[in-house]
């Protein structure tokens, strides 16, 4: 660098005159593109490394000018490793700017409300753009990776959309979307409505996760809540399904009378009070209606077959609500 500077101090005035010029056209002149194209910095790779790259790749052709603008900016070890998206009329400047600032391509992992643990962590093992650090027979040990060892991981995760560059690993993948779930249930817990018959947060994460997966629909989450605060506070087992289902070890899609008979931890038909753990991976929407039900008055509902619940306050409603929706109509068919 002092070196160049020194040659255009001892070169004849007009011939310094001519390289500045073109010192600053070769800046302020967009690269050779047609359409955009990908670019990849590596780790660790130097300002003269990436200036060769880019001449190689036909997108500069002073790759020393380059180099020379990246250390009168001081950024000899400024330039982010990462995938880029370089765009016709960009500018050699510009795509400077562009790495020292680590403007990477973002890839995305959605996870949908109401997936269980094990439905994310198969969908972070196939994103081809995660690097792969944990095996599968320690995706149950991964709450000690996050520092909360001995905790079941289902329900921790918070489910989202997230934005990462490429080789994000799957354990900076869970911890993002576990701080994004401790954070959304403390909010949640801070502004619950008085007397719950829940214990604590967890507890509360428990409830979310049932209405996460009995419903779907926001203008019901806050009723599907009441319904399952009012059956702990009176002492009656929830008797919901979803709990039922996620104690079967290898469910086939259908919920046979056998299985609300076979008791398991999650039996909400043969056990009282909370499964021993989330069901599910439960939303913002779902924490708050666990934490804020409507008005206490419902105790049973069930489903119309368009999406939507029947919600009813005594047992003899609620049987008449189930020969219509659930058995046709016809009550000799109806079983329990």
């Amino acid at each position: 660098m002092r070196r160049f500077l020194l040659l255009l101090l001892l070169l004849p005035p007009l011939i310094a005159g001519g390289l500045i010029w073109d010192y600053h056209r070769f800046l302020q002149t967009p690269v050779k593109l047609v359409e955009a194209t990908e670019f990849q910095v590596s780790s660790g790779a130097s300002l003269r490394r990436v200036g060769q790259e880019l001449a190689a790749a036909g997108l500069i052709n002073r790759p020393l000018y380059w180099e020379i603008q990246g250390r009168l900016l001081d950024q000899q070890q400024g330039i982010r490793a990462g995938d880029y998206l370089i765009q016709p009329g960009q500018t050699p400047e510009d795509l400077l700017t562009l790495f020292i600032r680590g403007r990477t391509i973002q890839y995305s992992l959605t996870i949908p409300e109401g997936w269980t643990f094990m439905q994310m962590m198969q969908a972070i093992a196939n994103h081809e753009q995660i690097r792969q650090t944990l095996a599968p027979e320690t995706y149950m040990d991964i709450m000690a990776h996050l520092g909360r060892p001995g905790e079941h991981p289902e329900g921790w995760f918070f489910p989202d959309t997230y934005l990462f560059p490429r080789h994000t690993t799957d354990l900076e993948i869970l911890r993002i979307a576990h701080q994004r779930m401790d954070r959304e249930l403390t909010r949640a817990w801070e502004n619950r409505s008085d007397d719950l018959p829940l214990n604590n947060a967890y507890e509360a994460l428990i409830m979310a996760s049932i209405v996460e997966k009995e419903t779907g629909r926001a203008d019901e989450r806050a009723m599907v809540s009441a319904v399952f605060n009012e059956r702990l506070r009176q002492g009656m087992r929830l008797q919901t399904d979803p709990t039922v289902i996620y104690g079967i070890e290898h469910f086939d899609g259908r919920i046979r009378r056998r299985d609300l008979r076979t008791d398991t931890p999650y039996n909400t038909y043969t056990r009282h009070g909370l499964p021993p753990t989330p069901i599910a991976l439960p939303g913002a929407a779902a924490l708050d209606a666990a934490v804020n039900p409507a008005p206490a008055g419902p105790l049973f509902f069930v489903a119309r077959g368009d999406g939507s619940h029947h919600f009813s306050e005594t047992y003899r409603e609620h049987r008449r609500a189930v020969i219509k929706y659930q058995l046709g109509g016809d009550a000799s068919r109806y079983g329990r």
